[in-house]
C-alpha cells in the first residue's frame, strides 16, 4: 500500500484505527512477554542444553511458531497450536456429525456453540498434551522436582498459558484488526527471525557454510517472497452478464460484472493445519523418547518423521491437498452461488443458469484447487527439501514464509479499506458543506 498525501491524511483522522492498531500492540506485547514466565519446577540450564542439541529438528520447527516459548519452556510453550488441532477436528466434525451440521446451518448462533465445543476440546488437548511435556521433562532430567506436583502445576500453567493465548486471540480479533490467531503466530515467528538471520550470517563469517549457500539462501527467500505475493493475487475472473430489468415505472440497463476467483482460497488454512496435525504428536513422541519412557517403535518412528524425512514431506504434501480441497469445498459452494445468480437474473455467457452453471463453475474451481494445492505442496516442501538434502539452512522454511506474507498482505489491505472509508467520509464533510453555502 503506497502512502500518498491523501493516505496520510486519512491515517491521522482515523482515530478508530489508531485505538485498532493500539490493541493489537498492546495485546502482542503481552504475549511477547508471556513467553518469557516459566513453568514452575523447570530446571533451565539443563533444559536449555538438551534444547541446544536437539534445535535442529521437528522441536525447532515447533519453537518458531511458539515465538520461543518452547526455547525457554515457558507457560505458553505450546502456543496456539492445541486450539488449532481442536479448530480442525471441529470443522471435519462438522461435516459428518449431523448434530454439527444442523448446528452449522443455524448462522451465527451456531457457530457460537460450535465455537464453544471447540474451546472445550482444546482444552483437552492441552491437558494429554501438557502431561506428556512434563513426563518428558522429568524423564529428561530438566526438572528441579518430580513427582505428581510438578506434573500438576505444569498441565495447569500449560493450560492457563493456551486458554490465553485462545483468548487473546479472540480479542485482537473483535477488538483490533486481523484474524488474532494468525497474528499471533506471526508474531512469534517475526519475533524468532532476527537471531535466526544473524546465525546464518555468523555461520558464513565463521566458514561453518560457504558464502554460496548463504547467497543461495537469501535468493530462495526472495524467489519465495516473489512467488507468494504473485500468487495470492492471482484471479480467475469469470464474466457475469445481467440483462435489462423492468422495476416499476423505470428500465434499468444490463450491466456485466465478474466472479473472482482467487488460485488460493484457502490462504494459509492448510499449511497451517497441516503442521499442527504433525508437529504436534511428532515433538511429544520425540519428548517420551528423549525421557526414555516409550516403547521401542516410538524411536523408529520418531526417526522416520524427522523433519524433511521422505515420509515426512509425503505427509506433510497430503495433508496440504486434502485440507486445500476441503477448506475449498467449505467456503466456496458451486451449486448455491449458481443460485443467488439466478435468483439475480445473472449468467454466464455460453452457460445455461442453474445446474449447468453449478457445473461449470464446480469445474473451473476444480482445476484452480489443483494448482492452488500444487503451489502450496511446492512453496512449503522446497525449503525442507533444501535444508535436508543440500545442507542449507534453511531458518524461514515455506509454511512460516506463507503465513508471514500472507497476515501482512491481509494487514495492509484491512488498514487500506479502513483509510478509503474516512477518505469518502472527508469527501462527504465537504459535499456537505458545499451544498449548504
Amino acid at each position: 500500500m503506497a502512502f500518498s498525501g491523501e493516505n496520510l491524511g486519512a491515517f491521522g483522522r482515523a482515530k478508530e484505527l489508531h485505538k485498532r492498531l493500539l490493541f493489537v500492540l498492546i495485546a502482542l506485547l503481552v504475549f511477547r512477554l508471556g513467553t518469557f514466565i516459566p513453568l514452575p519446577g523447570i530446571n533451565p540450564v539443563v533444559f536449555a542444553r538438551i534444547f541446544e542439541q536437539n534445535q535442529g529438528g521437528i522441536l525447532g520447527m515447533f519453537n518458531m511458531f511458539a515465538g520461543g516459548a518452547l526455547k525457554r519452556m515457558s507457560i505458553f510453550a505450546l502456543a496456539i497450536m492445541p486450539y488449532i488441532s481442536a479448530s480442525i477436528i471441529m470443522q471435519l466434525a462438522s461435516s459428518i456429525v449431523p448434530s454439527l451440521m444442523a448446528l452449522k446451518k443455524e448462522g451465527q448462533t451456531g457457530q457460537t456453540k460450535i465455537n464453544q465445543y471447540t474451546r472445550y476440546l482444546t482444552v483437552l488437548i492441552t491437558i494429554v498434551q501438557g502431561y506428556g511435556i512434563a513426563a518428558g521433562l522429568e524423564g529428561m532430567g530438566a526438572v528441579l522436582y518430580s513427582g505428581p506436583v510438578f506434573r500438576f502445576t505444569a498441565v495447569v500453567s500449560l493450560l492457563g498459558g493456551t486458554m490465553f493465548i485462545v483468548w487473546l486471540g479472540e480479542q485482537i480479533t473483535s477488538r483490533g484488526i486481523g484474524n488474532g490467531s494468525s497474528i499471533i503466530i506471526t508474531a512469534g515467528i517475526l519475533a524468532e527471525l532476527p537471531s535466526a538471520i544473524v546465525g546464518l550470517f555468523e555461520a558464513g563469517r565463521v566458514g561453518e557454510i560457504s558464502t554460496a549457500k548463504v547467497m543461495l539462501v537469501v535468493a530462495a527467500m526472495a524467489v519465495l517472497v516473489l512467488l507468494v505475493v504473485t500468487v495470492e493475487r492471482a484471479q480467475r475472473r469469470i464474466s457475469i452478464q445481467y440483462p435489462k430489468r423492468q422495476i416499476g415505472m423505470q428500465m434499468s440497463m444490463g450491466d456485466s460484472s465478474h466472479l473472482p476467483l482467487k488460485i488460493n482460497p484457502t490462504g494459509v488454512i492448510p499449511p497451517i493445519f497441516a503442521s499442527s496435525i504433525l508437529m504436534v504428536p511428532i515433538a511429544a513422541a520425540d519428548f517420551a523418547v528423549r525421557a526414555g519412557r516409550g516403547p521401542a517403535w516410538l524411536e523408529d518412528f520418531v526417526t522416520m518423521m524427522n523433519r524433511g524425512s521422505p515420509l515426512h514431506m509425503g505427509l506433510f504434501a497430503f495433508l496440504i491437498v486434502f485440507f486445500t480441497f476441503f477448506y475449498t469445498a467449505v467456503v466456496f459452494n458451486p451449486t448455491e452461488t449458481a443460485d443467488n445468480l439466478k435468483k439475480q437474473g445473472g449468467f454466464i455467457l455460453g452457460i445455461r443458469p442453474g445446474a449447468s452453471t453449478a457445473e461449470y463453475l464446480d469445474y473451473v474451481l476444480t482445476r484452480l484447487t489443483v494448482l492452488g494445492s500444487a503451489y502450496l505442496v511446492l512453496l512449503c516442501t522446497a525449503p525442507e527439501i533444501m535444508a535436508s538434502k543440500m545442507g542449507v539452512p534453511m531458518f524461514l522454511g515455506g509454511t512460516t514464509l506463507l503465513i508471514v506474507v500472507t497476515v501482512i498482505m491481509d494487514l495492509t489491505t484491512q488498514v487500506q479499506s479502513y483509510l478509503i472509508a474516512y477518505q469518502y467520509e472527508g469527501l462527504l464533510k465537504k459535499a456537505h458543506l458545499k451544498g449548504r453555502i
